[in-house]
């Protein structure tokens, strides 16, 4: 089973794909993740991508298509994608890839949110100032307020968390994210699954429609 998760930032698609990959079995690729595991390990991609990074500039898509594709084909019982595709050209590339060697994606599926439940999920994220534990004042609110339960550190609130810099990025993955929708929907078999829900509820109605496509 081969699968794309998408979702706009604070979706919970890197938990989820977590979740998914480890109950049927296939492998979480999460394009953040590989890119930082081969700049660590200094390989030839790794050290192509740092490259980059180091000057500011965007990876192209045929390095991202190389790394990902790399990582891919060692997965021969199926794969979860997280974070990537993120454009209509990278979408493209993937499927003439796919296409090149055999494969092609079973499912696509969007994690939709409202703007405003995206903004109050991700405003109420706070970070402990010590030992970098994670809060969420909805879901996982501090013993103590404003202090870390672990370490009793003060809790501060990142700069990506804050409510203009949340909306900046969601105009951000919307432009990018609509022509990509309107690809999948015409280019592969394209679910929506609304991510508002309780945690567990999500986790269902997404393993039942990847369960559905691996059968």
């Amino acid at each position: 089973m081969r699968a794309v998760l998408l979702g706009c930032p604070g979706a919970g698609k890197g938990t989820q794909s977590k979740i998914l990959s480890a109950r049927l079995g296939v492998t979480h690729i999460a394009s953040g993740d590989l890119f930082r595991s081969e700049i660590d390990k200094k390989s030839p991609l790794g050290l192509k991508v740092q490259d980059y990074v180091k000057k500011g500039m965007l990876v192209p898509d045929s390095v991202v298509i190389e790394l990902i594709s790399s990582k891919l084909d060692a997965c021969k019982e199926g794969w979860i994608l997280d974070g990537f595709p993120r454009t209509h050209d990278q979408a493209e590339a993937l499927d003439k890839w796919l296409e090149q060697n055999g494969q092609k994606i079973d499912a696509v599926v969007f994690i939709k949110m409202g703007e405003d439940e995206v903004v109050k999920r991700l405003t109420s994220r706070w970070t402990c100032g010590g030992c970098g534990a994670v809060y969420n004042l909805l879901t996982k609110p501090p013993q103590a307020e404003g202090k870390c339960d672990a370490c009793a550190a003060a809790l501060i609130q990142r700069s990506d968390d804050s409510e203009a810099t949340v909306r900046r990025r969601l105009m951000v993955f919307n432009d990018l994210t609509a022509p990509l929708i309107s690809y999948y929907k015409h280019a592969h078999d394209y679910f929506e699954v609304e991510g508002s829900q309780p945690m567990d509820a999500v986790t269902a109605t997404l393993e039942g429609i990847l369960a559905a496509k691996k059968a």
